[in-house]
């Protein structure tokens, strides 16, 4: 069978992601003797024209789409990805009698929802590198897929899903083969990183989040070993700057520890990231094995310096993990990017003054804080309840995969918008979604590029804003 996988990520901002998880299906399909094509519509101007061109090309036999994101999660801004699914796969649909597969991370938090929004037949809500070969098995075998571990469906209007049972053996941390499945250089010249994830499994209970639902909540961990020879064999053909993209990185503590330690023995030539620290497992330990494996950006996800937001967020740790963190950093040279999430439950004028007061006090200028506002509610998660409990949220499930947020009712959004907005006029360092997705950006990222800028950018950011400033714009 001819296998077309199509990446229908076009978010460019901050920056560009690669499509990694399409790049592993491709290349697991075609190690188990598919003839397979990906075809990336991250770059391309005109999809609908790109699409219908490739099934002429290709004439493919099942056609996969993998869905990385439903929206940008963006109150200020929401932009709903999704409406543009619907015209790829109706082309599809009208050009050819292909299987359809739908796939990727947004299919894994709303499946059913995704299956009745396209019409599409089977889902993979499971471990895709194991899951859609076993399907296209069925597939080329004409046999039904409806016994298969790991997919979804609706029948009789009925939405129905077979659980797959995560393994309990440890995480293969690899990498495909990124020359043969995209335009590496379009990637690199607009500064991306490349993802690396080390293990699967979240064991937090923050009550907004999705980690759980997609990847388990047992830690399912790769060997050390194994994530530092991939990283080496990363930056050996030209991929030198890294991004840890593991939903906690430094949980378990002991297993980012020993990658740390591990990777400061080598000569491994590459930049490395995460955005993804908590502040329980932040110390002086970790943050010089840090800095001696070559780390030269990191991100905190505190959401809150207030006990009674950081309780109703359910994050797990208080103020005090927060404030603690925030001295172990102003020991240390790693950039730090602080993320803020405002107006969750317990939210009030009062603890908004909270956290900016410890973001304009205890984070380096050097540093940047974000802040997002309002949070993403989806369809299963203790946010959804409390939501409903608070009577802020009417929407049913099947109506809520065009974006819908959650306000704290005991906060006035203006108002909070308007205060961020203070705060950031007077620290340049400071952020929200309005300027991570600034037109300008892309440009930046270019131009950057050829001066010699390398990821991540975000450490620019005061000069970013005050030479744009100087120049007129509000950024």
């Amino acid at each position: 069978m001819n296998i077309l996988i199509i990446s229908t990520n076009r978010n460019q901002f901050p920056m560009p992601v690669i499509p990694v998880g399409a790049c592993m299906i491709a290349e697991t399909a075609q190690d188990a003797g598919y003839k397979v094509r990906l075809l990336d519509l991250m770059f391309e101007r005109d999809t609908l024209n790109t699409v219908q061109e490739e099934l002429k090309r290709f004439k493919p036999d099942v056609v996969g789409f993998s869905i990385r994101n439903i929206d940008n999660n963006d109150m200020q801004s929401p932009s709903f990805y999704i409406k543009e699914l619907l015209p790829l796969i109706n082309t599809v649909k009208r050009k050819i009698p292909a299987n359809i597969i739908l796939g990727g991370a947004a299919v894994s938090v709303m499946p059913e929802e995704l299956l009745r929004y396209t019409g599409v037949s089977f889902a993979v809500t499971g471990d895709g590198e194991t899951v859609f070969i076993k399907l296209l098995e069925r597939l080329s075998e004409g046999r039904s897929p409806k016994d298969l571990p790991g997919v979804s469906w609706i029948e009789d209007d009925i939405f129905k899903s077979n659980t797959q049972p995560l393994s309990t053996n440890s995480y293969h941390c690899w990498y495909p083969d990124f020359y043969r499945w995209l335009n590496v250089k379009a990637y690199r010249e607009r500064l991306t990183t490349v993802p690396l994830q080390t293990k699967l499994g979240c064991r937090f209970r923050c009550i907004y989040c999705t980690y759980r639902k997609i990847e388990g909540n047992q830690y399912r961990l790769s060997k050390p070993e194994e994530a530092v020879n991939t990283i080496i064999s990363l930056s050996s053909t030209g991929f030198r700057h890294i991004e840890f993209v593991d939903n906690v990185f430094n949980s378990p503590y002991d297993h980012a520890l020993s990658i740390c330690e591990s990777l400061a023995k080598v000569k491994h030539g590459a930049s490395l990231q995460s955005l993804e620290l908590n502040p329980l497992f932040i110390n002086d330990t970790l943050i010089t094995a840090m800095e001696q494996a070559g780390f030269t950006g990191m991100g905190i996800t505190v959401e809150s310096s207030s006990d009674s937001v950081l309780s109703g967020l359910g994050k797990g740790f208080t103020a005090e993990h927060v404030y603690k963190a925030a001295e172990v950093i102003k020991r240390h040279k790693i950039p730090c990017v602080w993320i803020f999430m405002m107006g969750g439950p317990n939210e009030t004028r009062e603890t908004v003054t909270e956290t900016l007061q410890f973001a304009e006090n205890y984070i380096r200028p050097q540093d940047v804080a974000f802040f997002g506002l309002g949070i993403r509610i989806y369809p299963g998660t203790e946010l959804e309840s409390l939501a409903r409990q608070q009577g802020v949220l009417l929407l049913t499930p099947e109506n809520m995969l065009e974006p819908v947020f959650y306000m704290s009712p005991t906060i006035e959004y203006s108002w909070l918008q308007k205060r961020i907005k203070a705060s950031m006029s007077r620290h340049m360092n400071f952020i929200n979604t309005d300027s991570i997705g600034f037109p300008i950006l892309l440009p930046i990222h270019r131009v950057g590029y050829k001066l010699g800028l390398r990821p991540p950018l975000w450490k620019h950011t005061r000069f970013i804003r005050r030479s744009l400033r100087f120049i007129g714009m509000d950024v």
